[in-house]
């Protein structure tokens, strides 16, 4: 029994002796590659680009009003499906045609005298998103929908189907940006740029023009559908920042 205790100890020992042996190798490698003693630049770039949009999501509403609820809403079913039908007419894939919401609620009014709103009858709001991905569609199916049933247009936001491309070309120009501005500050300082150690992408920004067109029943009785140059889209603006770290030799 001694000497199984003593082998067991001995083996334990070995073992506790191999990992401190083996630790700090672990921990100076984690050092050297946190804490490098040469010299290096730290510098930001920073990449645009500027692409026209390909596609267009366009949100509007059908608002039906009657004094019964069960009323409100087969009236708006009916206009919904008549401006949905337009739609889908056009050759706009159904996958691209998505009811947002729907509701059903008490209609209210602005009382003059006195002075308050008071609830009178119901009014059922369905909410519509369409993706256009040919633009010169785009003030068509607005008309369209209008004829059609629809009298609230909310939003017109403009989108590329595919975003990568642009996403590369920004991220290019940055580390480009970044390798000027260290090649720059190198040869000030008389000194050689070395390779790049470390490479972190900060931000990512791709704004898209969003157009607030929203124009309630009274307005679009009034005026309709707005006019095809109220559509222009304009460009988008992809912006992508780095952060690079290079050696100075």
């Amino acid at each position: 029994m001694y000497l199984s205790l003593k082998s067991d100890s001995l083996l334990l020992i070995a073992v506790f002796t191999g990992m401190a042996l083996a630790l700090p190798r672990s921990v100076a490698a984690q050092a050297d590659m946190h804490h490098d003693t040469r010299p290096s630049v730290s510098v930001s770039g920073e990449g645009r680009v500027r692409v026209e949009p390909d596609m267009a999501i366009v949100r509007f509403g059908v608002v039906s009003v009657a004094d019964d609820p069960v009323q409100a809403r087969e009236q708006n079913a009916e206009a919904s499906s008549r401006a949905l039908n337009a739609i889908r007419e056009m050759g706009i894939e159904e996958r691209y045609i998505k009811m947002e919401s729907l509701r059903l609620q008490p209609h209210r009014e602005w009382v003059g005298e006195p002075r308050r709103y008071e609830e009178r009858g119901y009014e059922a709001i369905r909410t519509v998103v369409v993706e256009i991905h040919d633009l010169d569609q785009l003030p068509v199916v607005v008309a369209t929908v209008v004829e059609q049933g629809a009298n609230r247009l909310e939003q017109v936001t403009y989108d590329l189907d595919d975003r990568t491309p642009a996403r590369n070309s920004a991220l290019r120009d940055a580390v480009t940006n970044a390798r000027e501005k260290a090649v720059l500050i190198a040869s000030t300082l008389d000194q050689n740029l070395g390779p790049v150690v470390r490479v972190v992408e900060q931000s990512y920004d791709f704004p898209r023009p969003m157009y607030n067109l929203r124009m309630d029943m009274a307005e679009m009785a009034a005026s309709g559908a707005p006019e095809p140059d109220a559509y222009a889209a304009g460009e988008i603006e992809v912006v992508v920042n780095v952060q690079a770290t290079f050696v100075l030799e």
